[in-house]
């Protein structure tokens, strides 16, 4: 196992971008056992409910076929250790499916996800469910163990280097939190301009001035703005794209 240092440290908190960011943090997991990880995080969480897909961070180094599936097919919906994670902050074994099952208290779509993810050689592994300040947040990342190991080998491991571990997937959270992201809802340089202004409390007409642009233009960005946030109205565009980190970010640091 590569050991744990703080050169590896200071790299992941000073990566400049998400996709640095999730290749260095992979392959370090890979070092405890656990060779690929499924990340989410909303900002849009009502209840239970975890809010549109397409406003999640999902961060994958499965198959591209399981990832797809995974979120297409409403896998997440159902997935035990994704319930467990909407409940309670923490880390726990996948051993709790099985104990479950066992016990007769997975649903059949529940159960349904377990095949499935038998079926990718998804069978041992920990999730981790980050605390969040907001009611709407929520973040949890499930790591499947190398498919050779079993439950039993991993919460070994796990009883050795459960501090180091969860010590590092905080990091990769509050990374994610920290760095722009959102490919489909990503906005031009011009659009940032606009909203950012917006956001600052100027109107359209003072936005135009300090831009040189025609009041017309801005309503123009403001319009596409909108569009690519999937949003109806411009201060649900400043807030998304706030949340986002669209806006106010420095340029070394863009998407």
């Amino acid at each position: 196992m590569t050991p744990f240092d703080g050169t590896y440290l200071w790299k992941m908190t000073e990566a400049p971008s998400l996709e640095l960011v999730w290749s260095m943090h992979t392959q370090k997991m890979a070092d405890y056992g656990f060779d690929r990880l499924f990340y989410g995080c909303t900002r849009y969480r009502s209840g239970d409910n975890l809010g549109d897909p397409d406003d999640f961070v999902i961060l994958s180094n499965h198959s591209a076929e399981y990832t797809s599936r995974y979120i297409q097919d409403d896998h997440y919906r159902h997935a035990p250790m994704v319930n467990w994670a909407r409940r309670i902050n923490g880390a726990a074994s996948w051993r709790l499916i099985a104990e479950s099952a066992a016990a007769g208290e997975l649903s059949a779509r529940e159960m349904e996800v377990v095949a499935f993810n038998k079926a990718h050689q998804v069978n041992a592994g920990y999730t981790i469910s980050f605390a969040s300040l907001s009611p709407r947040s929520k973040g949890a990342v499930g790591l499947a163990a190398k498919p050779h190991l079993s439950q039993q080998e991993i919460d070994e491991l796990w009883d050795e280097f459960h501090q180091e571990i969860i010590a590092l997937n905080n990091i990769l959270h509050l990374k994610v939190l920290a760095l722009p992201y959102g490919v489909r809802s990503r906005l031009t340089s011009r659009q940032r301009e606009v909203l950012e202004w917006i956001g600052d409390g100027k109107s359209v007409q003072d936005t135009a001035i300090l831009l040189g642009l025609t009041p017309a233009t801005v309503e123009k960005h403001l319009r596409l703005a909108r569009q690519a946030l999937n949003v109806d109205t411009t201060a649900q565009a400043v807030l998304k794209a706030s949340l986002h980190n669209q806006m106010y970010f420095s340029r070394d640091i863009s998407p």
